[in-house]
């Protein structure tokens, strides 16, 4: 009989060692760590242990990734609170802006609407955006993280766009329509602060509720 014929028939039979106890007493392996001989019943109760210390550790990191979602959702419910109380529309793309990097603790960011109504020409945040950024901003299906690679939103938010290491942009759109109306940017010169890997769940509901509250601005 060969070691896998034993192995087959241990995992046909597995009451044998149930109905042969002291068979199950004599039989003795290695100690993962120390390489002493213990039973099989040690060794299982050694597996047992060590799966239940990795369970521990994942529940562990679920908590603390579901207390950390349960923040960002607050963070985002008093910046959307702010919004709401904000009665003068044009003040709404400051105070979108400030609120936003005060709640998140972001230093550097930038809002940039096109196509907006007369009375809103001469404000900052409407000055006239490239026609590559334009297209950029249109091609967005979500928002992006990673790297300032020379993005011309950099220059929106520093005057020296080199110190901007990354940077997140949000395209501002109403609904489905293929057309952005703006460019929402944050920026840090932490370059690990906004990652290409990072999720963009929450990013993608701030993009929603902000193309909803500035819409009113366009012509």
């Amino acid at each position: 009989m060969t070691p896998d014929d034993v192995a087959q028939f241990l995992s046909e039979h597995p009451d044998f060692f149930e109905r042969y106890p002291e068979v199950l007493a004599t039989v003795a392996i290695p100690h993962p760590q120390d390489g002493h001989a213990v039973s099989l019943v040690e060794r299982q109760s050694l597996m047992l242990r060590e799966r239940i210390k990795s369970l521990e550790l994942r529940l562990a990191d679920m908590i603390r990734h579901g207390e950390e979602n349960d923040a960002i959702a607050d963070r985002i419910v008093h910046w959307a609170r702010v919004l709401l109380l904000q009665a003068e529309p044009a003040q709404l793309p400051r105070t979108l802006l400030d609120e936003l990097m005060r709640q998140f603790n972001v230093p550097l960011g930038a809002l940039r609407l096109w196509g907006v109504a007369p009375a809103y020409a001469g404000f900052d945040w409407a000055q006239p955006a490239s026609d590559d950024i334009v297209r950029l901003t249109s091609s967005m299906q979500a928002p992006f993280c990673g790297s300032n690679v020379g993005f011309e939103v950099a220059g929106w938010m520093a005057a020296d766009p080199g110190a901007i290491r990354s940077l997140t942009m949000m395209p501002l759109r109403v609904g489905a329509d293929a057309k952005a109306f703006g460019m929402l940017a944050l920026g840090s010169p932490d370059p690990d602060r906004f990652q290409i890997t990072m999720g963009t769940a929450f990013l993608s509901r701030i993009t929603e509720l902000a193309s909803a509250a500035l819409a009113r601005l366009r012509a």
